[in-house]
């Protein structure tokens, strides 16, 4: 299904300097935090974006290794078993996880290294990584929220009503963040995420 997965990645510590740090970007599906992540790399492309790996089949337009690392659910699992994930999890019927040796080289050479991401995957890492700078993206209401998700025209009524259940539970844990941005004006959002990145 996919090109063998580079979990090894980077260069070795001795070549790197100090002082990296891992980012967590988080929020409701709908919020714009792909899109606010897009546009925060094309501004800065010394920010390192760690790519996913999933078990859910491509949608139309993405690319394998830029979008995803696209895998069958027996290579995950076996991945998982080999300790090969920072963290992971199961979000509709598929498997999400981020590749472990490559962010750590990459905080090892002082990188800031970026991670768009579940809540679930959030909380895994804040346990095991405390030092992750962890940001939590919010919508400016929850109708504005609901008419994003409908105005994608992606998904069906009965997944737009589990996407906005989801999105109730996951926007009353943006207090367990360090930073809560709202994404109400676009370009303030970006702003404000890029201060909190770089003082």
């Amino acid at each position: 299904m996919m090109q063998v997965l580079p979990l090894q990645s980077g260069a070795t510590t001795e070549e790197c300097p100090p002082h990296g740090r891992l980012i967590l970007l988080t929020g409701p599906s709908g919020v714009g935090k792909g899109t606010l992540m897009r546009s925060l790399l094309q501004r800065h492309p010394e920010l390192y974006y760690s790519v996913s790996v999933t078990t859910r089949s491509p949608r139309s337009g993405e690319i394998n290794g830029k979008n995803y690392y696209f895998i069958s659910r027996d290579k995950f699992e076996e991945l998982v078993s080999q300790g090969e994930f920072l963290e992971w999890a199961e979000f509709a019927g598929n498997y999400y996880g981020t590749p472990r040796e490559a962010v750590l080289n990459h905080i090892r050479c002082g990188k800031l290294v970026m991670l768009e991401i579940e809540l679930e995957g959030a909380r895994q890492i804040r346990a095991s990584f405390p030092s992750a700078l962890s940001i939590f993206i919010l919508p400016p209401s929850f109708p504005e929220l609901e008419k994003r998700i409908r105005g994608r025209g992606q998904d069906p009524e009965d997944a737009i009503a589990r996407r906005l259940r989801r999105a109730q539970e996951e926007i009353k844990a943006a207090d367990e963040f360090d930073i809560q941005i709202v994404n109400d004006d676009f370009e303030t959002a970006l702003n404000d995420i890029e201060a909190a990145l770089f003082g």
